[in-house]
């Protein structure tokens, strides 16, 4: 649900000040701000938030812990469709709009493919009448606990994560340093091998990114082996993270590096006007009728604007994914109402005919959403490459109480048919390796020229086809 830069990094992390917290719950005049004031409590993500006129202060929690967590300001100018909007103090934006009743809002952040669910509360909790204490033992509590109580893939990854808990708590003292604590918070979580987990340390120069064992990332200089595949100078969109050429006189290549950062500004509006540029150029492409979109290297960033390529891919509307979210800190098996995200066919320029999709293990998070969203798209996309990384929820960014973040995945994206490719990723059609050493060697990109294969084989069998019952062209 947060956003931010990228969803394979921790989507947002909003540095603020402990704010001390009073039950009393101060009110404002005008009403559409009066109407948010109080306490509320999120579905699931484990939030509290307080309003007061047009501030709003977010606390994370646990069921024995809370720690300050983002502050925001109300932004002036109404819309039809929300009934308030906020920017956190690191100017990400949010709106809250009704959710049936004045005790039942929505929350949205921009970027994200889902809403948040939140209700008043008639009192803070009173796990938050007092902040949980900087103390080595409180920040090791705040750590176990929200994992305990978020984290959706324990049974998965085959972790008893009580256990864990158990080994290394009495690692951990009032005497504890921070040098000292870290390895201890890192060393628990690194066996997960989830690239959506991370601790982050910057006053004492420490950090833990999680990624799938035995997966190395790929460098972006190897794309340089694919660009002996391309026939024609490389076009360069949204801050170079969005690429087009040709591999024959009708054949596109779309290389996408990221699903973020893809305006000056980083913001998420911008970054949608600049890719909608971008595929406008692409798609009036007139010699454009088969197309390959190569997302091996891609790390990442906000599904919606993955939904915006899957809608100039189709002539009809389908069901991208349902996302819901872990809603009980007891019970790893409940889950929040799912959330449908859907593909809608564009009307701007669009390419219905033939495409090839390149996949492969650094086809991270956002990356992985898109090719779920392309999954339901008529006519089928072929997949070629290996195996995506397999992580697909927004990273719920966390702080302890010293200052440190840390982040963690606490959703999941299910098929129309209720299956989720977290922990695996999803397979390829046709399995082929992925920037191999001994291929990078040779120069060669075995998927590449597999998919040109396939493209090929396609548009033979369309045209036979087209012979044989006396229709015309395709449509693109």
């Amino acid at each position: 649900m947060i956003s931010g830069s990228s969803k394979h990094v921790m989507k947002w992390a909003i540095q603020i000040p402990a704010l001390l917290i009073t039950a009393a719950l101060v009110s404002v005049t005008p009403a559409t701000v009066q109407s948010l004031d109080g306490a509320w409590r999120s579905e699931g993500y484990g939030y509290v938030f307080n309003v007061r006129g047009g501030e709003w202060q977010a606390f994370e929690i646990t069921s024995t812990t809370c720690v300050a967590g983002f502050t925001a300001t109300r932004s002036t100018g109404a819309m039809s469709d929300r009934e308030a909007t906020f920017k956190t103090t690191e100017g990400w934006p949010f709106f809250v709009r009704s959710g049936g009743s004045n005790d039942h809002k929505v929350l949205h952040f921009d970027g994200s493919a889902s809403d948040m669910r939140i209700d008043r509360l008639s009192r803070m909790l009173e796990v938050c009448d007092h902040l949980t204490p900087d103390t080595p033992p409180d920040n090791f509590e705040v750590f176990a606990q929200t994992w305990a109580e978020q984290y959706i893939s324990f049974d998965l990854r085959h972790v008893d994560w009580q256990k864990v808990v158990a080994e290394n708590r009495p690692k951990v003292t009032a005497d504890t340093s921070p040098l000292a604590l870290f390895p201890v918070l890192a060393g628990m979580i690194q066996p997960l091998g989830d690239a959506h987990t991370s601790i982050s340390a910057p006053a004492i120069g420490m950090n833990f990114d999680g990624f799938r064992l035995g997966i190395l990332r790929s460098p972006k200089s190897v794309l340089r082996v694919t660009d002996k595949y391309l026939n024609g100078p490389v076009q360069r969109f949204c801050e170079d993270q969005v690429q087009y050429s040709h591999l024959d006189e009708t054949t596109g290549c779309l290389r996408i590096l990221s699903f973020s950062d893809f305006s000056p500004a980083g913001d998420f509006a911008s970054g949608l006007a600049e890719l909608e540029n971008a595929l406008d150029t692409i798609f009036s492409d007139p010699n454009l009728k088969g197309l390959v979109i190569d997302v091996r290297i891609n790390s990442g960033g906000s599904d919606p604007l993955g939904l915006a390529i899957a809608s100039r891919l189709t002539a009809h509307q389908y069901l991208a994914y349902t996302k819901v979210a872990r809603a009980d800190p007891g019970d790893r098996n409940k889950w929040t109402p799912g959330d449908p995200s859907v593909v809608r066919p564009s009307t701007r320029p669009h390419l219905l005919g033939p495409v090839v999709e390149l996949t492969g293990p650094s086809t991270v998070s956002a990356g992985e959403t898109f090719t779920q969203a392309l999954m339901g798209r008529t006519p089928h996309i072929t997949r070629i490459g290996e195996n995506t990384q397999g992580v697909f929820s927004d990273v719920l960014g966390r702080r302890l109480p010293n200052g440190w973040r840390f982040g963690l995945p606490n959703e999941v994206f299910l098929t129309p048919d209720g299956k989720a490719f977290d922990g695996p990723g999803i397979p390829p059609d046709i399995q082929v390796p992925v920037f191999a050493a001994s291929d990078l060697a040779a120069g060669k990109d075995p998927a590449m020229a597999k998919a040109i294969e396939v493209l090929a084989s396609i548009r033979k069998t369309r045209e036979s086809s087209l012979t044989t019952s006396g229709a015309g062209k395709a449509n693109r």
